[in-house]
């Protein structure tokens, strides 16, 4: 059952809107920065990689930092947590959102790769990929609704990457 049925709104413990992501998002984002790091039976990392991992993961932060907050900056009051276009709001195609569809998401992950590589902890770069995976299904998800409420969609997705300006 879509959103805004003709019986009226979907209760949200139901997950219309995709609430549902949003909970496991948060639950993979804690893991990532508050969970376990690595465990004695994980190799330590290779030598050279801690200096390189480090330089690498921090160059990573700074840029899926600025994505992330172009991205947040620019949406303003269309912001929502949810995958589920938020009503009134328009589709947008500039700032960031002229490089990536999803600029947060994108910055997000470009963070969390950082983060693991800079802490150098296999469990947390299992927890960035977990979090790619996930965001990866929800911007879908995302994208099916944002095709039905915007026509022009489809033309803009052909345009523009997904999640990383240029690559992907």
């Amino acid at each position: 059952m879509e959103p805004d049925a003709a019986a009226g709104r979907t209760p949200c413990w139901k997950g219309a809107r995709g609430e549902w992501y949003v909970v496991v998002q948060v639950a993979l984002m804690g893991l990532l920065f508050f969970g376990p790091r690595t465990t004695a039976a994980l190799a330590a990392w290779p030598f050279p990689f801690p200096r390189a991992g480090t330089l690498l993961g921090c160059l990573l932060m700074a840029f899926g930092g600025a994505l992330f907050a172009a991205g947040l900056l620019r949406l303003g009051r269309a912001l929502t947590p949810l995958p589920y276009p938020k009503e009134g709001a328009g589709l947008m195609q500039t700032g960031p959102y002229r490089l990536v569809r999803h600029p947060m998401y994108g910055g997000g992950l470009l963070f969390a790769l950082g983060w693991a590589l800079h802490l150098q902890g296999w469990l947390t770069l299992g927890y960035a990929a977990a979090l790619f995976a996930l965001l990866e299904a929800k911007s879908r998800r995302e994208e099916r609704w944002l095709e039905k409420k915007f026509p022009e969609y489809a033309a803009y997705r052909r345009r523009v990457r997904k999640f990383i300006p240029f690559i992907y």
